[in-house]
């Protein structure tokens, strides 16, 4: 365990120098809490904005605009002690305490916090990534948005049976909560949203939604009970699901799955992978040991071993508590983010730095119109209160006034009206001629 007073160096200006590298939930509140120090920070990102990763899904669906779940990560800081530079982190210098962006600038710190999150991992099967797009970033929800929205119209254009049946099925691989919410989505999108004679050539009611997990059951982090009610909700939505089965091939005409040791192939079109995930490459490049999956092993106060001025929050961070991993949700990156200020605070008071310690507020994962499923301590509940209480807490954690308004409408129109806002396709997409496959 790292305790006691960390060494500051002289840091950009005349204060030490702290650099946050990612402006997820974890990153964001660092720089929150950080820039309220006498420090100077830097916050460095890719992108300008902050994302609402929960609501991805919905931006994949129809149901939410891009940007009602970005806002711009100057505006969120513009009262803050921080600078915010947009740009790729290319390089880490352990020792020599800078890092290296992409315009060939490097920047020194006297302490550094990496929150870059988590890409998809495919098991090994980095060629499946091209047909089976996951979901993290607005760019994966509008090419998701388009392939699904881009199979209804193929399928109102052929003739031929066989390739309207491809392209009205839809696999989600992945039975966490992420598959779980975009598998009821594209169902009520088929069985609800669509189901209004939108399409005159043939039902969307006919449409096949898939989700497919090697698991058990369907939100195996949830109690039992849950996932049970999670699994009638999808199945109230017209989603099948296929449990005890492994993907073993993905291409541009469907999947190859097994189970019970019989092989399987599933004709689709569209397919979304929603079953594992992998550390960014900058994990490498701490030195420290990383899990199976990429992600960093952390010291008990998220310090890297050796290297007592770096830290690692939120998803790229594997955390070990009471015997178990702390969960990659947002919760536990706020709260690491609230705790590298804590230690930071306390090295510049020259008193020991306090352990990590998570503190789970509970699990809820919706399904569709009305149905969810949460888990707070002892409580369960499913269907209209859990629903209910799942849009409040993501209506309260959404940054920005602005975004809350416009969810908030958009969630209303959908709930009362029963329609996906978003339907148009905003990329160039190809029909089927001659039996070939659309992109």
């Amino acid at each position: 365990m790292t305790t006691g007073r960390v060494d500051i160096g002289s840091g950009v200006g005349d204060r030490p120098h702290a650099v946050v590298v990612g402006a997820g939930f974890g990153g964001l509140e660092a720089a929150k809490q950080l820039g309220q120090l006498p420090l100077d920070v830097t916050v460095v990102d890719r992108r300008n904005y902050h994302l609402f990763q929960p609501l991805l899904y919905q931006v994949a669906t129809g149901g939410l605009n891009p940007g009602d779940i970005a806002e711009p990560v100057r505006a969120i800081l513009r009262e803050r002690n921080v600078q915010v530079i947009l740009g790729d982190v290319v390089g880490i210098d352990m020792d020599g305490q800078h890092v290296a962006i992409d315009d060939g600038r490097t920047i020194p710190f006297d302490y550094l916090v990496l929150a870059a999150g988590v890409r998809s991992g495919y098991f090994g099967h980095p060629e499946w990534e091209p047909h089976a797009p996951g979901l993290k970033t607005i760019e994966d929800a509008v090419e998701i948005r388009r392939r699904v929205l881009a199979a209804f119209e193929r399928a109102d254009r052929t003739p031929d049976p066989e390739d309207r049946l491809r392209d009205l099925t839809f696999v989600v691989v992945g039975g966490g909560a992420t598959g779980v919410e975009l598998a009821g989505a594209i169902g009520e999108i088929a069985n609800r949203s669509m189901a209004r004679k939108i399409f005159r050539s043939f039902d969307t009611a006919s449409a096949t939604v898939l989700l497919i997990d090697a698991g058990s059951r369907v939100l195996p982090s949830f109690h039992p009970s849950l996932s049970k009610d999670a699994l009638d909700q999808l199945r109230a939505l017209g989603v099948t699901i296929m449990l005890d089965t492994m993907v073993t091939g993905i291409d541009d005409s469907g999947v190859d799955v097994v189970s019970d040791g019989i092989e399987q192939r599933i004709g689709a079109s569209t397919v979304i992978w929603a079953a594992g995930v992998e550390g960014p490459s900058l994990s490498t490049q701490t030195g420290a040991d990383l899990d199976r999956a990429g992600r960093v092993l952390v010291q008990p106060d998220l310090s890297v071993a050796g290297h007592p001025e770096v830290f690692v929050i939120g998803d790229m961070a594997h955390i070990e508590q009471d015997g178990a991993m702390v969960p990659g949700v947002a919760p536990a990156a706020i709260q690491g983010g609230q705790h590298v200020a804590a230690a930071i605070r306390a090295d510049l008071g020259g008193t020991a730095r306090p352990p990590f310690r998570y503190v789970d507020k509970g699990s809820l994962a919706t399904i569709g119109h009305s149905a969810a499923v949460m888990e707070i301590g002892r409580f369960r509940a499913s269907g209209f209160v859990a629903w209910v209480a799942w849009w409040a807490l993501h209506i309260a954690l959404i940054v920005g006034f602005r975004s809350r308004v416009l969810v908030m409408f958009g969630w209303g129109w959908s709930w009362l009206t029963r329609r996906r806002g978003v339907g148009i396709i905003t990329r160039e997409w190809t029909p089927r001629v001659d039996g070939d496959e659309a992109g």
